[in-house]
Parts: structure tokens; C-alpha cells; sequence
């Protein structure tokens, strides 16, 4: 479980076919700290670290990750967003994310503005699970959707964030995870809509 507050990045060091999986080496402030079997989200996606030095960690995404994720788009010094799983007993400062990314969206427009940065995103397919002024996890980071349509909807990045994110990189066309809101998910499930 996670809150969509990215703690730190990391950069890509190397990337590994085996079979139809990729394994990921990474290097970040946090590596020393990190320990095998721990769960921390990567762009919103969560992965297990399997190998680890003082150097490096390496973690692997599975065939249906690189499908249904950006992560088969990284490369070789591609920086990360990371979030380690929340702590039982701090301030759940974002919305409860689970690390399972729900859908991709692709950039449409950045628009600097005076303070602060407006991202639009496209779905990559009709949803009505982002709702006006909802929670939504944007490559692992908890935000305020506005704008929504069935078919895209933007968010305000502040400095801080743009910063300390992976959104200082990001351009036009480039695709992000998606995870929705997990309150709005069970809603729909319980209470589909009638046609």
C-alpha cells in the first residue's frame, strides 16, 4: 500500500530481457536503505527488490506489467519516480494507492503557468472512473483530476513537485500509468451503470 507521495527517483542504469520479463537495475538515494523481498512502487507500479548492492538494486516486471505499463518504454538513464509502502503508523498524506496501474494516458499539452505547471492528459481508452476534483495517480503520484472527460482530464503540478518528480522530463506524446482511485473502483463494481 502506498499514498502516491514520491519519496525520491532513481535513474535506470541497465535493462535485461529474460524471456518475455525485463529486469531493471536502478540507482537512487534511497538504494542503501532498500532491502530484498520489499515492495516500492516504480512509477506507480509496484515491484519487489530482488538483488541488491551499495550500489545498485535490480528489480523485474513481468510480461502483463510491460503490457499494461510505461515500463517497457524505459532506456538506459530514464529517471523513476519511487515510493517505498507506507508506514501503519504516519500521515497518509496522499490517497491509498496500491501500485497496480489501472490504465496508460499519453501527454496532450504542458502549459507553463505563473507558479505552476497544467498537464493534459488522452486516455488511452474511455473512462469514467477519474472524477472532477477526484484522486488520481499519475507514474506514482497522487493528484487532483479536473477537466474530465470519458476521455482526458488534466492536473496543477506545483514547483515542489515538478522538481522532485519525474514530470520535469516529461514532453508531449510520452505515456504515464495510471492507477484510479480504489474507493471509485469498488463503487463502480457494486453499483455498475445501467445503460
Amino acid at each position: 500500500m502506498f499514498t502516491g507521495i514520491i519519496e525520491t527517483t532513481a535513474r535506470v542504469l541497465a535493462l535485461q530481457k529474460e524471456g518475455t520479463n525485463l529486469r531493471i537495475r536502478m540507482r537512487s538515494p534511497i538504494t542503501n536503505e532498500l532491502e530484498i523481498d520489499q515492495s516500492v512502487a516504480h512509477n506507480g507500479v509496484c515491484l519487489t527488490v530482488e538483488s541488491l548492492t551499495n550500489e545498485y538494486y535490480e528489480v523485474v516486471a513481468v510480461k502483463e506489467t510491460l503490457l499494461k505499463t510505461n515500463l517497457s518504454s524505459l532506456k538506459e538513464d530514464s529517471l523513476v519516480n519511487l515510493e517505498r509502502c507506507m508506514k501503519m503508523n504516519a500521515r497518509l498524506d496522499g490517497h491509498i494507492v496500491q501500485g497496480h496501474v489501472d490504465s496508460v494516458a499519453t501527454v496532450s499539452e504542458i502549459e507553463k503557468e505563473d507558479g505552476s505547471y497544467l498537464f493534459h492528459f488522452k486516455l488511452s481508452e474511455p473512462s469514467k472512473l477519474i472524477v472532477e476534483k477526484g484522486s488520481i495517480c499519475i507514474n506514482g503520484v497522487s493528484l487532483t483530476a479536473f477537466n474530465v472527460t470519458d476521455n482526458s482530464f488534466s492536473v496543477t503540478i506545483i514547483p515542489y513537485t515538478f522538481e522532485h518528480t519525474t514530470f520535469k522530463e516529461l514532453r508531449a506524446k510520452d505515456r504515464v500509468n495510471l492507477e484510479f482511485d480504489i474507493v471509485g473502483k469498488y463503487i463502480a463494481r457494486l453499483f455498475p451503470a445501467k445503460s
